[in-house]
């Protein structure tokens, strides 16, 4: 790699500073809206999703400045790409304290949750699911297939699946689905079907973690846990054919666990 000279760090340091007083700013702003915030406010869920959004506004920032880095010196700037990922953890923990971080809950058990953001419509959840999964894949993108965190974004990823799910109110979402003049109707086809892709690559995420990386039962049930919440989802929709075929890999997955288990090959 070429020696980056003075006058190069210079200009790159000028170029990043707005994003830098961005960045700031933001955070103050969070700082501000915490102090501010106590269990029982009646807008807490509201200031909570409002908070995500500003995370993820931030680690579009810090992507914006690795940009800059790979542009203006030809080196990736993975101390931006770093304080990214962990903002972008933050967003999801302000979704997760909305919602719960349950992977397989009961729809029924999610109806208290939703009742604090009843006034939430959905194509303002799906907005916010849209935007952290592009941001989530922009920053899996900018630090390659070849970075130490590869294994950490299954969970990152996995999460963000848990609360995309969470945040939908089923009940509601169902009859919306099955009615084409409904005036959510598009909106909840879609963002059922990221759901559902959400949940299969999750699963799939973690068996390949534990088949090819740590080998902890831990990460196997995980994968299990996103097939039993993505078979939850098609009995909700009434697609039968793919929650029978969804739970026969989720037993298949559970011999394997178990049989690896037994052997001495998990941990």
């Amino acid at each position: 790699m070429a020696k980056i000279s003075e006058e190069t760090r210079l200009h790159f340091a000028e170029v990043i500073k707005p994003y830098k007083e961005k960045i700031t700013l933001t955070i103050e702003k969070e700082k501000t809206m915490l102090n501010g915030m106590h269990e029982g406010d009646v807008d807490l869920c509201f200031k909570k999703l409002l908070l995500c959004d500003d995370m993820i506004y931030v680690a579009t920032l810090w992507m914006a400045q690795n940009s800059l880095s790979l542009k203006l010196m030809e080196v990736k700037n993975n101390d931006a790409l770093n304080d990214a990922r962990k903002v972008l953890y933050k967003a999801i923990i302000y979704l997760e304290e909305i919602v719960t971080n349950t992977i397989d809950i009961a729809y029924s058990d999610l109806y208290p949750y939703h009742e604090s953001i009843s006034s939430i419509h959905i194509k303002r959840r799906y907005d916010i699911v849209k935007k952290l999964g592009l941001a989530i894949s922009m920053l899996k993108e900018a630090f390659g297939d070849n970075s130490k965190w590869k294994w950490s974004f299954v969970e990152l990823e996995g999460r963000f699946a848990t609360v995309a799910k969470n945040l939908i109110d089923m009940k509601s979402a169902v009859k919306d689905y099955f009615d084409p003049r409904a005036e959510d109707y598009e909106t909840t086809v879609l963002y059922m079907r990221t759901i559902i892709r959400l949940l299969n690559e999750s699963a799939t995420a973690y068996r390949d973690k534990y088949e090819l990386s740590t080998r902890r039962i831990d990460d196997m049930r995980n994968g299990i846990k996103y097939l039993l919440a993505l078979r939850k989802l098609y009995l909700a929709i009434s697609d039968s054919t793919n929650a029978e075929e969804v739970k026969k890999k989720a037993l298949v997955w559970k011999d394997k666990m178990d049989s690896d288990h037994k052997s001495g090959l998990s941990n």
